[in-house]
């Protein structure tokens, strides 16, 4: 219990370090300060849709008999925003495009090149 508390102390301080410094990249570009009263609220908007996409995520790959989220998971919970479901499905494209890539560069021998490097070993 103790170690759950530690972690969920540290990912909430991790969320609350991100937003602060999202928030004051943001103010300097606008000239506007932003208090810690907006910073933490924030925090905890984007912390509450994070634990919220986590839960829908796990729903959606226990749904489907799997232990494992995958890909289609998150693209599930993308469906409503057209903005988001593009830019994930460009990403998990070219996700699928560098593993082919990948595989075709690993290409196996046949057995014509395995009997030309025996001539020329010989």
């Amino acid at each position: 219990m103790v170690l759950f508390c530690f972690k969920f102390k540290f990912l909430k301080a991790a969320t609350w370090q991100i937003v602060n410094d999202i928030c004051n990249e943001e103010a300097d570009e606008l000239n506007v300060i932003p208090t810690q009263q907006f910073i933490a609220s924030l925090t905890e908007l984007v912390y509450k849709q994070a634990e919220k996409l986590a839960t829908n995520l796990e729903n959606f790959a226990n749904h489907a008999n799997r232990s494992t989220i995958s890909i289609n998971d998150v693209k599930l919970c993308s469906r409503r925003n057209d903005e988001l479901n593009t830019h994930i499905n460009e990403f998990a494209n070219s996700i699928i495009e560098q593993r082919v890539t990948r595989s075709s560069v690993r290409k196996p021998l046949n057995q014509q090149d395995s009997l030309n490097d025996n001539e020329n070993n010989d």
